[in-house]
């Protein structure tokens, strides 16, 4: 039978891991993971499920982190989680079956269903969620992004059941500090690449979001949740564009000195 690796990425996720881990204990060939500083007590909480904990405090991305955790995986195919994710009992079923098929030329989407402020998300857009996450070790690997990575295959795509529960966001505070993070990421990179924007195209862009999330993609069947998610996923696409312009603005001023 083929065996598989599940492989996770973490940093001060001494909250979230071993409700995680139990999910996949009972069916993992092994579990990989692999922490970027953690500060906290995860890594003791790792070291009860897997000798396989890495510690490396360079970060590169999330792209890059997720290529380099996956090199230490031994096993047939690869379950790239997080730490804030849960797998659900028909997800888990649908994975073993995937794995005992041992169909290589596949790779397995899984509809992630999000629970934000305390609340299931079945809207805004942001259900089902597919992600990517089931596949074969040797013929996959993940871009270079630092943020909103891509894993990199020819192979097909094919859809499994059952939901990967995904705990977004305990509290307002946790959000925008996550968002502001990955707002930085985001604007890091297209500054890289040569990108610049205006605080028009940002206003726009945030317009736009909260019209979609919450009217086009009926985030007000989400109730006040749905509300305050679009509301917030609007401001934080403003914040990514405004950052992006910021990025530019000092280049601009640095050339002229």
């Amino acid at each position: 039978m083929s065996t598989l690796s599940v492989v996770l990425i973490v940093k001060n996720e001494e909250k979230n891991l071993a409700d995680c881990l139990e999910t996949v204990i009972d069916f993992a060939s092994e579990i990989v993971v692999y922490d970027t500083g953690s500060s906290d007590n995860t890594i003791e909480i790792a070291k009860k499920y897997t000798k396989n904990v890495i510690i490396d405090t360079k970060w590169e991305g999330f792209g890059k982190a997720r290529q380099k955790a996956q090199s230490y995986a031994k096993c047939d195919w690869v379950l790239m989680l997080d730490a804030d994710e849960r797998i659900s009992k028909n997800l888990r079923d649908s994975i073993i079956e995937a794995i005992i098929q041992n169909q290589t030329q596949n790779v397995y989407s899984l509809p992630r269903l999000s629970i934000c402020f305390g609340k299931e998300i079945r809207h805004c857009g942001w259900y089902p969620d597919w992600v990517v996450r089931l596949y074969p070790r040797d013929t996959c690997h993940w871009n270079d992004a630092l943020v909103h990575e891509k894993l990199q295959h020819n192979l097909t795509i094919i859809s499994l059941q059952g939901d990967l529960l995904h705990l977004t966001y305990d509290n307002i505070q946790h959000y925008l500090i996550k968002s502001a993070n990955y707002a930085n990421y985001w604007a890091e990179e297209k500054y890289k690449n040569n990108q610049t924007t205006t605080i028009t195209t940002g206003i726009f862009h945030a317009f736009f979001c909260f019209i979609k999330m919450y009217f086009l993609k009926q985030g007000f069947l989400d109730g006040k949740q749905g509300f305050l998610l679009s509301l917030l996923s609007a401001h934080s696409t403003f914040v990514k564009y405004a950052a992006l312009w910021d990025k530019t603005q000092i280049h601009k001023k640095t050339q002229t000195k």
